[in-house]
């Protein structure tokens, strides 16, 4: 299995740039753990944000973060309130990977697991994680 370190993909010429587009479900957590989503361990503190696709995926975000990625949905919902969220358009960059790897969150996180297919994600320098391929079909596009 290839083990990704000191991956950049903004020097990396197959890597492309995407956005997200999806309406997801938040709840926030009360209390630190793990929640195991389809790539491996994400470890979460009191507060980040813990979501779930329609489909049923699920990951977290950490709350220093998520506000700045996700908007409510219902003009009524306040940020840090659990409901529906959409993703703020932002561009990313990524990569289809051709074999098996694994690549950790950031420097000293946790080690996600990805197969042939799957796609490495750069959301900012240091800062990554990995998508099913099925899953980067549904929610992602090229950027223009």
């Amino acid at each position: 299995m290839l083990e990704l370190t000191h991956l950049d993909l903004r020097t990396d010429p197959h890597a492309q740039q995407v956005i997200k587009n999806e309406t997801v479900t938040v709840e926030f957590a009360t209390d630190p753990g793990v929640l195991m989503s389809l790539e491996g361990p994400n470890r979460y503190a009191c507060g980040d944000a813990l979501i779930t696709s329609a489909n049923g995926e699920r990951w977290v975000v950490a709350r220093a973060r998520f506000e700045a990625k996700y908007l409510p949905l219902e003009t009524t919902l306040r940020p840090g309130m659990p409901g529906a969220y959409r993703n703020r358009p932002a561009i990313v960059l990524a990569r289809q990977m051709h074999e098996a790897f694994t690549l950790a969150r950031a420097a000293g996180s946790d080690v996600l697991q990805g197969v042939a297919g799957d796609w490495v994600m750069q959301y900012a320098p240091g800062d990554y994680g990995v998508v099913q391929a099925a899953r980067f079909d549904r929610v992602y596009q090229l950027a223009s």
